[in-house]
This record gives structure tokens, sequence and C-alpha cells, in this order.
């Protein structure tokens, strides 16, 4: 994977730790000194030694091996100076002590080695850790539009960046962090075309390749986003091409037929070989009136069908009656002679609903329920309180519907086992958008003893 940087130079975070470490190095060397010089006579050379590779080691752990070598040549100077005789010297009397500082100065420098490794281990342990976890979380988790983001803003903060973004051809594809200024720091290769931009401190070159990787995870989330949305508008493509299809097939048969019936009666009342009754003429018009009545339900339908989809409805919610809504609904609904019982109370506390969509809720649920009522059998609606809603049935004592069906049975141009022909499987759909659009719900369930009740519940007014 390639790798640029804007320019070359050591990181700053290498010079602020070498400069602390001096700083350590001062510091200690001049307590153990100020320290040993008054009781050096007390004191033991090989004791002495021993306490001044206290802040070598100290010196090593937090500035690195140069500053820590640095420091023990200056204490064995210091334990020359100040605790070999001839004091205040540097030269040495006897060859024991010689041996003593050169070993010192042996010891010192390996144990500044080790600890400066084993803290440079430490640091990698935890770099590849955070990387580790950083690549870990991109992998597993669920990709979402702001997965990308939420990388990017995970790499910005981990290393201390102030803008990370994922380009392609120059341009942002995603970015965190404030407009950047100027070149980046770091420019990554994430493939496909793609780089990851990084403005902020320059990084060591093992930051870089932890970088690089996860630039490719970057690219790697972003690819994925990507097929994520193609194959949303792909089933959102096949969606709209099933109820195209279904309209198609709907709407084919629920136009053609009242046309039919109106072209039939209207070309024969205007045929001039033929003197109609009043009767006759009576039933073609009515013909031509019933099938002109079907036409403008089917585009009701599929127009409050469009609204709800577009999510346009317009929703006039005040204190309304339900009684009265429910009695408009009954007048207004052709039955096709079953009767209907209405158990709504005049004393129930008004709904907060829009008055007409929920007489049109009403009056599609009727519809259905007396298109499935056997011969003989009755439809029921009935009005009870509960507390902050209102609950209207509508039960009927037909072949219901299966449980595994009950949330199907809502979706446009389904209907099921009804295969009488008519209507273009609108109704329910359409009372369900409606009384959602109240804030109220529409669930099924079965009517004892057989059949299907719906039931609507619609919030009480205020």
């Amino acid at each position: 994977m390639e790798l640029s940087t804007a320019a070359p130079g050591a990181g700053g975070r290498r010079w602020r730790g070498a400069g602390l470490g001096a700083g350590v190095a001062v510091a200690g060397l001049a307590a153990v000194t100020l320290a040993l010089v008054p009781v050096r006579a007390e004191v033991s050379l090989a004791s002495v030694v021993l306490l001044y590779l206290a802040p070598v080691v100290v010196t090593a752990a937090v500035g690195g091996w140069g500053p820590a070598v640095a420091a023990a040549i200056a204490a064995d100077l210091l334990v020359n100076y100040f605790f070999v005789p001839p004091f205040h010297t540097f030269a040495v009397e006897t060859g024991d002590n010689i041996v003593v500082l050169a070993v010192y100065v042996g010891v010192a420098t390996a144990v500044s080695v080790a600890v400066d490794l084993a803290a440079r281990h430490r640091a990698t342990a935890a770099r590849r850790a955070v990387e580790a976890a950083l690549l870990a979380g991109a992998s597993a988790e669920p990709i979402e539009q702001a997965s990308l983001t939420r990388l990017l803003d995970q790499v910005r903060a981990t290393y201390q960046m102030t803008t990370v973004a994922l380009t392609e051809g120059g341009q942002a594809l995603d970015q965190v962090g404030p407009p950047p200024q100027g070149t980046p720091a770091l420019s990554v290769a994430a493939g496909g075309g793609l780089r990851l931009d990084a403005w902020g401190p320059r990084l060591f070159a093992e930051d870089r390749r932890a970088l690089a990787r996860l630039a490719a995870a970057a690219a790697r989330t972003l690819e994925t986003q990507r097929l994520a949305g193609q194959a949303a508008r792909a089933v959102e493509l096949a969606h709209i091409d099933r109820l195209r299809a279904a309209l198609l097939g709907a709407v084919g048969h629920d136009l053609r037929t009242p046309l039919a019936s109106i072209k039939a009666a209207v070309s024969s009342l205007r045929q001039p070989d033929i003197d109609w009754s009043t009767e006759d003429r009576a039933e073609l018009l009515a013909t031509v009136e019933e099938s002109t009545d079907r036409l403008t339900t089917v585009v009701d339908n599929l127009l409050s069908l469009s609204r709800l989809q577009a999510g346009v409805l317009s929703v006039d919610a005040r204190p309304t009656a339900v009684d009265g809504v429910v009695a408009q609904a009954v007048l207004s609904t052709d039955t096709g002679g079953v009767s209907v019982d209405v158990d709504v109370p005049d004393d129930l506390p008004l709904a907060w609903a829009d008055a007409g969509l929920l007489e049109r809720v009403v009056a599609n649920l009727l519809t259905n329920a007396c298109t499935a009522s056997p011969p003989g059998q009755r439809v029921l609606i009935r009005g009870r309180a509960g507390g902050d809603h209102l609950r209207l049935d509508v039960v009927d004592h037909g072949p219901g519907i299966a449980s595994a069906d009950r949330d199907r049975v809502f979706a446009p141009f389904q209907r099921l086992d009804d295969h009488s022909g008519t209507g273009l499987g609108l109704g329910l759909a359409i009372a369900r958008g409606f009384t959602e659009a109240q804030r109220g719900t529409l669930t099924a369930s079965d009517t004892p003893n057989g059949g299907l009740t719906m039931t609507i519940r619609i919030p009480a007014a205020p």
C-alpha cells in the first residue's frame, strides 16, 4: 500500500519525550547528589552508584535510551567528582574505583536500553490494540449511513489529528473536523482511487502503517455503504414494480368493467331504431350511474393512496362525536342488503379526530365486512370508551383471515382469498393509513364463533 507524506521530519512527540527525559535526568541527578553529598562518609561507593541508577532508569522510561545514556554518563561523572577520592576532581586513585565507574556506565547503559525497549514494546502493543479495536469495530458494527463518519472520527481522536477526510479525485467524500488548511500531514492510498488524508501532527512510521490499514477499512466501509444504498434502491424499485404490476392488473379490470357497462348502456340508449320503454330507459340510466359511482370510488381510492404514500395527507383533527361519524358512514355505504347493527352510545367522550377521514375509515371497514358476511348474517359496529382513547369495532361473521395474513391484508392491492373480482384491494390500506394519520391504530382479530373484527383506536379529545 502506497504511503506519502507532505514533508520529511521527526515526530514532535519524540522531541517532547526526549526533552521531558532530559528534565527528569537533571532533576533526579541533582536531587540524589544533594541528598548524598552531606552523608558520603557514611555511604559506601556501591550504595552511591546504585542510588544514581534510579534517575537513569526513570529517564529511560520517560525519554528513551538517548537521554538515559547521557544521564548515565553524567551520573558517572558526578560519582567520580563527589564520591571518589580525591574529591572535587576527576582523578581516580585506585584501579578498583575505575572498574566501579566503568561497570556503572555499562550497567546503566544496558538498563536504559532495556527499559526503553520495554517502553517501546508497551507503546507498540497499545497502538496495535487501538488499531485492532478500530478495525474490529469497523468490521463488526452494522453498516449504516453514519458508519464512515464514525470511523473517521475515531481515527481523528486516536491519532490526535485536527481533520481527517476520505477523498476521491481530490474531492472529500466524507470529512470530520474543521475545514483543513494547507497540505495534509499524511495522505494514504486506500485503494480504488480513494485516499485517506489527515491534517495534524506528524506520525511515526508505525503509526503510518496502522493508518494505512485503517484507510483500507474506511474504503471498505464506503464501498459497503454504497452497496447497501444500491441494494435498498433495488428493493425500492422492485417494490415499485410490484405495485405497478398490481395497479395495472387491478385498474385494468376495475376501470374496464364500469367503462364497458357505461359504453353498452349509452350505446343502447342512442339506438335510433329502438323505442325504449320508461322502465328500460331507467334501468340503463341506473347502470350508467352505478358504473360511474364505481369509477369514482376507484379514482378516490387511488388518489387517497397516492396522498398517503407521498405524505401529503391533510388532517384536521378536532373534538368529534363518534356516534355521528358512524351514522353518516352507515348511511353513505352500500351494504349490499346486509343488515348493520350500530351499538355506539351517544354519550361517548369526544374523539380527537378528523371527522371526514374517520368516516372514510368506518365506511371502508363496513364495506369489507358486508362483502365478507354470508347471507343472513349481520354486521355490528360497536363503540366503547377506553381511558385516553375510544374504540370502534366493526364485527362480521364471515370466513375471517388467517393470523399469518393479518399484517399483509393492510398492504395495497391485497385481496387475499377474495375472488369476487371487485375492488382494487385498497380499502384496508387506506383505512389503516387514515387511522394512523390521526394518531390512532387499526388492528384485526378473530370474532368469537368465527369471523373478523376490525378495531379502531382513536385518541380521546383533551
